[in-house]
């Protein structure tokens, strides 16, 4: 059964940073397409980030300059490293992705990230 599974949230103060992981297991294939998600309480989940099979990535303006986008293919796994993080960074961070040679998207479970004034 595929899975993405996230990790590293947690709770830091402003200032900090953070790396979330997105580990895919239960597939010997490969992730093509990546992103981040995020959803603060009593809000929608927003796009913030993400990395598409050829290597673009597109950030929203709020986390540019601050989060990086990255894939490592050898360990199957999508991070976001986070700097400069502000208390408006806090929500439950989502990941997804899609495998080459298949068409679903998969999320995973979510981790929540604090982030203390």
């Amino acid at each position: 059964q595929v899975q993405l599974m996230e990790s590293g949230g947690g709770l830091v103060q402003a200032g900090g940073s953070l790396r979330l992981s997105c580990t895919a297991s239960g597939t010997g294939l490969q992730i093509a397409a990546g992103g981040w998600y995020r959803q603060a309480p009593g809000k929608e989940r927003d796009m913030i980030a993400t990395i598409s099979s050829g290597g673009r990535i597109y950030y929203t303006d709020s986390v540019k300059d601050r989060f990086t986008i990255s894939r490592d293919g050898a360990k199957n796994t999508v991070y976001l490293q986070m700097n400069s993080l502000k208390p408006e960074d806090t929500a439950v961070y989502y990941c997804n992705a899609n495998f080459f040679g298949l068409s679903r998207i998969y999320w995973g479970q979510g981790t929540q990230v604090t982030v203390s004034s």
